[in-house]
């Protein structure tokens, strides 16, 4: 299954073979590195990445797109399911050069709005959203999206923080555009 989201200039696709020295370039920033858990070391170990990416969409435990904007890769998002129930998880994360232009939460609501719809998405019925506690441009990015912050999870490792965990449930109606 293929699928391709797209609102004005921004678009989510699966990520490709050919998105691996763009994803190398955006995976070598230290603001990225702070606030995600997974590295990248250069074009071979991105190639590596997406070939996973890949092998996440065949399960259909792990959807993964690259966020483009007018066409250029400017960061990823993933919507997470497992054992088949109506729940799934949002992770995503914005290189530098898309940081403060609204990108992250209008690919969160592109995602969210296609998760939840049934006839042609995925047909969810709750999200969550969990990110680093210490992360208040994830918060903010929550918060618009209409993700309500529901719990502070505790650190799943000695050297790891605090999370906190957002909820959206299909009822959700948002009265604005995320970035307007």
């Amino acid at each position: 299954m293929t699928v391709v989201l797209s609102s004005a200039d921004l678009t989510l696709r699966p990520w490709e073979p050919g998105d691996a020295d763009a994803l190398a370039a955006l995976a070598d920033d230290e603001e990225l590195r702070r606030w995600t858990s997974h590295r990248v070391a250069g074009p071979q170990d991105a190639a590596r990445w997406i070939a996973r990416q890949k092998a996440g969409w065949e399960s259909g435990e792990r959807l993964s797109f690259a966020i483009l904007v007018t066409g250029r890769v400017v960061g990823h998002i993933v919507l997470k399911r497992s054992g088949g129930g109506a729940c799934g998880e949002l992770g995503y994360w914005t290189g530098a050069p898309a940081r403060g232009l609204g990108v992250a939460p209008r690919a969160v609501e592109l995602l969210t709005a296609w998760a939840f719809d049934a006839r042609t998405g995925a047909g969810l019925s709750r999200l969550q959203l969990i990110h680093n506690a210490g992360n208040p441009a994830s918060c903010r990015v929550a918060q618009k999206t209409g993700y309500v912050l529901r719990s502070v999870l505790p650190p799943r490792a000695p050297h790891e923080a605090e999370r906190h965990l957002h909820t959206r449930g299909r009822e959700t109606v948002l009265t604005t555009i995320p970035g307007t």
